[in-house]
């Protein structure tokens, strides 16, 4: 069962933009928390943004200034605007959602204020 379900990756070339989007209405245990992450090889999971349901966005220090996240309450949707990209932007990104399972024994990943146990399938990023 799909809760979290990412679109628009693909490539890009240095210097330009690119679009993520995450369709989160399946996704309904909790959706304090709604983010993104990313995994390349030789690198650990990493977040890159995430923002609350009224929190402000937090971004990793690697893409301030670059990249932005907004979300759609009402229609449980997040999205992640990728602007002026290089080539360690390249990787697999995942959209996450928090998830009470983390006071609990999940294994889980914390970016801000929030922490991210549930995460959708992948979409991915190439800039070359």
């Amino acid at each position: 069962h799909v809760q979290l379900v990412e679109s628009g990756g693909g490539s890009v070339q240095a210097g330009g933009s690119l679009r993520l989007s995450c369709d989160a209405s399946g996704y309904t245990r909790n959706t304090h928390c709604l983010g993104w992450f990313r995994e390349s090889p030789g690198k650990s999971r990493e977040g890159v943004a995430g923002m609350a349901v009224r929190g402000v966005p937090t971004y990793a220090d690697s893409v301030k200034g670059r990249f932005s996240i907004s979300r759609d309450n009402a229609r449980n949707t997040l999205e992640l605007q990728m602007n002026n990209v290089n080539p360690e932007d390249s990787g697999t990104y995942f959209c996450a959602g928090s998830s009470d399972g983390c006071y609990s024994g999940l294994r889980c990943w914390r970016l801000g204020m929030c922490y991210y146990g549930v995460f959708g399938q992948w979409t991915q990023v190439t800039v070359s």
